[in-house]
């Protein structure tokens, strides 16, 4: 592969011409070259994966590896240079890992995530979307979204969950926030993971004398993890369980109010919002960076040489635009039954926490909608902020007035 000609030369574009859509030259290359080189900002040459049947086949590919997934940064960013992500991260990051090793960290936590378990939850979910509202109401018009609902709300069913102090929170939200920048100076990320890894571990340590009824007890006393991987896979739940989610809610938010007609269909009828949810997740796809793998040797993908050890980058975004498996795939449609999308991955990696993730948006969505009859954007649609220097994409502020 030759830098010349290379249709992204430069990692992945981080500049979208609508707010709401991928950028552009994606969906170009899912039409003409499904699996396209890509050269990473940090001179790594390796591939793009844009088509939706392409990438479901490469999730349970054994051949193709996560570990090593976080070695070649597909943004522009100083990261690229003077981040080591395989040293600077705490062990316990099964995300990043192949079996058995991931599936002996994953197996301690697959029965805390069934769907049975998960609605046991709902009632506290809809408890604390209810006193979010209130808070909303006391403050009066207009509120930030982001920051007066979506950010709480998901960040307190977490750590209730965690079993970490909800006083913590807007600490651990500050700094989640400096991880997932791409414009984070590279010493200011360590301290981030330093202060977060720091207050998992105090949890960690009361939680041996004081056990309670939550997930990072039942860490510490299963006796299968010592002290730094249960840190490790407490990150990982910690900052991808609040950061996600409350980035899906106001930025659904964001796209119903854009979408006048189709909120009224919603508002009309609740019974679609269990599907909407599904619609808002397949078409915003907020991890807007894609997964990554490389294989454990050469192969030929879609007729094309991939060597060993280069990395293969799915873009979920663009899949899950792909016109051969949803039809008009730029259009929200909250009839459309959305199934089979792959924003939560698919195969052995596919999310964890994703039933979680959405019984917390159908709460959220259903009771700003109710609570809420008239909300609406405080500022133009084009002024609210985008989150395109982040990991995780969303609206950095929704202003809205009801």
């Amino acid at each position: 592969m030759t830098h010349t000609g290379c249709p992204l030369s430069n990692g992945l574009p981080t500049h979208r011409e609508n707010p709401l859509d991928p950028p552009e030259i994606l969906g170009r290359l899912r039409s003409e070259q499904p699996i396209a080189p890509m050269v990473f900002p940090d001179g790594h040459e390796g591939w793009v994966v844009t088509d939706y049947a392409l990438a479901r086949e490469l999730l349970v590919d054994s051949r193709l590896s996560s570990k090593g997934s976080l070695k070649h940064l597909a943004f522009p960013s100083d990261r690229a240079m003077d981040f080591d992500f395989e040293k600077d991260l705490p062990p316990g990051q099964f995300e990043h890992m192949d079996p058995p090793e991931h599936t002996r960290y994953r197996k301690l936590l697959t029965s805390d995530f069934t769907l049975r378990r998960m609605r046991r939850l709902v009632p506290r979910i809809e408890e604390i979307a209810a006193d979010r509202v209130a808070a909303m109401r006391r403050k009066g018009p207009p509120a930030d979204l982001v920051h007066d609902f979506a950010f709480p709300m998901s960040s307190e069913v977490i750590c209730e969950l965690l079993g970490i102090p909800v006083e913590s929170r807007e600490s651990f939200e500050a700094d989640s926030s400096k991880l997932l920048n791409l414009d984070t100076a590279p010493e200011e990320v360590l301290g981030a993971l330093h202060n977060i890894t720091g207050l998992l571990g105090k949890v960690a340590a009361q939680k041996s004398s004081d056990p309670g009824d939550d997930l990072l007890t039942k860490l510490v006393t299963s006796g299968e993890v010592d002290e730094a991987e249960l840190i490790g896979m407490s990150l990982l739940l910690l900052v991808a369980g609040h950061e996600t989610t409350a980035n899906m809610l106001s930025l659904g938010i964001y796209t119903l109010l854009r979408e006048p007609d189709q909120l009224a269909r919603l508002r009309a009828d609740e019974s679609l919002l269990e599907g909407a949810v599904e619609e808002l997740l397949r078409l915003l796809t907020i991890v807007h960076i894609g997964v990554q793998r490389s294989p454990t040797e050469d192969m030929e993908i879609r007729g094309v040489p991939v060597k060993a050890g280069q990395t293969v980058l799915i873009h979920l975004p663009s899949t899950n635009r792909d016109p051969e498996r949803f039809p008009d795939p730029d259009r929200l449609d909250v009839t459309r039954r959305a199934v089979g999308h792959l924003t939560f991955s698919h195969g052995i990696h596919q999310c964890l926490g994703q039933q979680l993730a959405r019984l917390e948006l159908r709460v959220g969505y259903a009771t700003l909608l109710r609570e809420f009859p008239d909300l609406r954007l405080a500022v133009p649609a084009e002024e609210v902020p985008m989150r395109e220097n982040m990991t995780v994409y969303g609206v950095h502020e929704l202003p809205v007035a009801w």
